[in-house]
């Protein structure tokens, strides 16, 4: 039998008719995003806000400093007004004017967006996909969540579908349309990245992640899943030259909708309170507690006064559960009492001395401006007590002054300098102040000595300082004995 023998032209045909085909059935496996774009568009808004300032001011407009040769350049320099910024009119007063997004919710005109979109307007100006333009009210706000509901004289008015993001999944499409840099209606795509994300300044906000391509002028906007539902509001981006690197941060929809919905009926939003200073519970924490694994929010302090208070929850406690959704790390813990209604009794599950319980709390109503944390302020280096080194630590009591100064109910032990041993290995650092250890209360030197004589060898225990004008917990091991 003859063996045919293929020459190098005729296997490079076959490789790319195999490669042609592989590429045409990848793409009939892609979504596509047409009739999403052309059925959602006519119900999302560009949103523009004018507000008198003084050039002075100028400087705080969140505007990139970009280089002369940039093609934005010319774009930004009339943003502010001239390569100068000192608008038309030279120095002086001056309409600051900025870009949002926003989509229609009902068909007699309330539209959806960011608050920091039309934060300080004199006027907001709402532009429909047809040119239309109304100038809108802003019927309420809510900081917090970055959320405000706009109100148009219109009827009739496209809207879009209200989903779920409860139902999205890691790795599922979604699609923004916006405004970026003022170009209106453009449409960007990508996938869920992460959920139950928690930012900076944001605690009660479970942000959704995305690789969507979202920049200034986005805010406000929709975010679509494949049925084209709004499953979140694009709000933040992460960012350190101003334009899109890849994380875009997206306000759940059921969490602007409820705020939607405490707006139009009581004309504000309440949120529930628990009264905790929470933190992460970290592996080292975990065994000190007598976890199994690293979860929950663990209570750093119970505010004076608190729902908390009253029902009996104490620092050391590790919530794991509310209403019986786990709590995988402190972030999660936030929105979720914020979300529930004031007044309302809630379950929590907790671990205490390593058992696990559960503790009934009737919520409160969350205050306007949470207490700030004190600061703590310059300590008068004169006549400081006497000095003794215990674990790793140089330590000397805190003064009745101090105490005061740094806001604390009881006493403790400041840390003067760490050197080599288990206080180093745990991450203590100079001017800690030393509240308690093993869940015991440490007012003294005395009473450090008689805790750490009791401390079991070879295992975590959790140690409570207060650092940076707040407490929290860090775990310390005590070597074994040789």
């Amino acid at each position: 039998m003859k063996r045919r023998i293929l020459l190098p032209g005729t296997v490079a045909i076959l490789f790319l008719v195999f490669s042609l085909a592989a590429g045409n059935l990848q793409a009939r496996n892609l979504p596509a995003f047409t009739g999403l774009v052309n059925d959602n568009t006519p119900a999302v808004v560009n949103i523009s806000t004018s507000q008198s300032r003084d050039s002075r001011e100028r400087g705080g407009m969140d505007i990139p400093d970009l280089p002369e040769d940039h093609p934005f350049r010319d774009f930004f320099d009339r943003f502010r007004g001239g390569p100068e910024g000192e608008g038309p009119g030279g120095p002086g007063p001056f309409d600051a004017q900025s870009l949002g997004s926003g989509f229609i919710i009902s068909d007699d005109g309330y539209v959806l967006t960011n608050y920091h979109v039309v934060e300080n307007a004199d006027e907001v100006v709402v532009r429909l996909s047809d040119r239309r333009q109304y100038v809108a009210e802003l019927v309420g706000h809510d900081r917090r969540s970055d959320v405000a509901l706009l109100k148009i004289d219109a009827e009739d008015l496209p809207v879009v579908s209200i989903g779920s993001s409860t139902d999205l999944q890691v790795g599922e499409w979604v699609l923004a349309i916006g405004s970026p840099f003022g170009f209106e209606h453009s449409a960007t795509a990508g996938i869920v990245s992460a959920k139950q994300r928690s930012l900076p300044q944001d605690n009660y906000v479970p942000f959704i992640q995305t690789d969507v391509a979202i920049n200034p002028g986005n805010s406000g906007g929709p975010l679509f899943n494949l049925d084209g539902e709004v499953v979140g509001i694009n709000s933040h981006i992460y960012s350190r030259t101003g334009g899109f690197m890849g994380l875009s941060f997206a306000i759940p929809i059921e969490l602007a909708m409820d705020v939607v919905d405490q707006i139009r009926t009581t004309g504000r939003v309440a949120r529930g309170w628990l009264g905790v200073l929470i933190q992460d519970v970290n592996r080292d924490l975990a065994e000190s507690f007598g976890m199994d694994r690293p979860y929950g929010a663990l209570v750093a302090q119970v505010v004076e006064g608190s729902p908390a208070e009253e029902a009996g929850l104490q620092s050391g406690d590790v919530i794991i559960r509310f209403e019986g959704r786990e709590i995988g790390t402190s972030s999660a813990l936030p929105p979720m009492v914020g979300r529930a209604r004031v007044d309302s009794e809630i379950t929590l599950d907790i671990i205490r001395d390593g058992d696990e319980q559960q503790v009934s709390v009737v919520l409160g109503e969350l205050p306007e401006e949470e207490q700030a944390q004190r600061q703590p302020r310059e300590r008068a280096p004169e006549a400081e007590p006497e000095q003794q080194e215990m674990l790793g630590m140089r330590l000397r009591p805190l003064t009745e002054e101090q105490r005061e100064q740094l806001g604390l109910e009881r006493s403790g032990l400041v840390v003067e300098r760490v050197g080599e041993g288990p206080a180093a290995a745990a991450g203590v650092q100079r001017n800690d102040v030393i509240l308690m250890l093993n869940q015991q209360q440490i007012g003294s030197m005395e009473d450090l000595a008689s805790v750490v004589d009791e401390l079991p060898r070879g295992r975590w225990v959790p140690m409570l300082v207060h650092r940076g004008g707040s407490p929290r917990y860090i775990g310390i091991r005590l070597p074994e004995e040789e």
